[in-house]
């Protein structure tokens, strides 16, 4: 059970955020999860950081 503080810090959190839904084909998502993680990274930051490479994001 998640307390109601917890409930709260996460709608505000995720009020800051985008929802962007990305389409594979059946299977390929856990091709890229492994991918990502075995760069450390979690699928949503490899995303974000292949997103921000192709687009010259500088942070």
């Amino acid at each position: 059970m998640v307390s109601k503080a917890r409930e709260k810090a996460t709608k505000k959190y995720l009020q800051k955020l985008d929802a962007v839904i990305f389409r594979v084909k059946k299977g390929r998502k856990s091709e890229i999860k492994a991918h990502a993680e075995s760069l450390g990274m979690s699928l949503n930051a490899y995303m974000n950081y292949l997103v921000d490479r192709d687009m010259g994001a500088s942070k």
